[in-house]
């Protein structure tokens, strides 16, 4: 199985929030969010985030990285422009972008639009913090999850205790090598300091010896994922966070365990 799939998945998801308007783009800075949290309050450099609105684009299309090259800056038609930076896109449709904030903007108040066959958006701005950790969902309250063959993690296909399960996130801040805008890479990237990362299963921290790996997905730009060893004794479908810094993805999210 393909190990983004789960990613894919969650990306072409979701519901707009802006009324139809003019025949321009139309959306809000409320309406630009973290693609796994879905909060305006979570943007951060190499992020996956999402605009939700209308008249975004006259197609629908999906944009992948190549070896060694980052994701396209133009899809049917559409660019996003953050601080001056033209986004990488994952995904655009009439009332969906996904796109990856660069790696290099600096966190502050940052000004976004949407440019769509010459017709420009409206300039919204945005604030771009230095983490904003979040894990992707493959559907509603369940976390994105492989098991160590790559085969995904469902309510039929749980995960075991004890068991070495690989969990999707985005915002989880930099890495070592640093991301590089406009450019994929197929070796791991471990988070900069591990040791202010954490897993909470249940509200209990594992301990550091149990988390086997956190940073950037190989070959995916702006998906994190952290390697993991479930406790022996954890309970049925515990609810699982990651927290950085003090600051933790949603609560109520839960993995499919028995």
């Amino acid at each position: 199985m393909n190990r983004a799939l789960p990613l894919l998945a969650a990306l072409a998801s979701g519901l707009p929030l802006c009324a139809q308007g003019s025949t321009s783009p139309a959306y809000t800075a409320a309406s630009i969010v973290n693609s796994a949290s879905s909060t305006s309050g979570a943007l951060a450099p190499n992020t996956i985030g999402t605009i939700y609105g209308t008249n975004l684009a006259f197609d629908t299309t999906s944009g992948l990285p190549g070896d060694g090259i980052g994701l396209p800056v133009q899809l049917a038609g559409v660019h996003v422009y953050l601080g001056g930076l033209a986004a990488g896109l994952y995904y655009v449709s009439p009332r969906q972008i996904n796109f990856l904030i660069p790696a290099g903007l600096r966190p502050g108040a940052v000004d976004c639009f949407v440019a769509r066959d010459g017709t420009a958006g409206p300039h919204a701005s945005i604030t771009i913090n230095p983490i904003g950790p979040a894990l992707f969902e493959s559907q509603p309250g369940l976390i994105s999850s492989i098991h160590a063959d790559g085969s995904a993690i469902t309510k039929s296909h749980p995960a075991k205790p004890g068991e070495t399960v690989v969990m999707y996130g985005t915002g989880w801040g930099q890495t070592t090598p640093p991301a590089v805008d406009g450019e994929t890479t197929s070796i791991p990237a471990p988070l900069v300091d591990l040791t202010v990362f954490q897993v909470f299963v249940n509200g209990a921290s594992l301990p550091s010896t149990s988390v086997l790996y956190a940073g950037l997905t190989p070959g995916w730009p702006g998906l994190y994922q952290v390697n993991f060893r479930l406790p022996k004794s954890v309970t049925p479908n515990p609810e699982i966070r990651v927290a950085i810094e003090g600051q933790s993805s949603a609560a109520k999210l839960s993995l499919p365990v028995q």
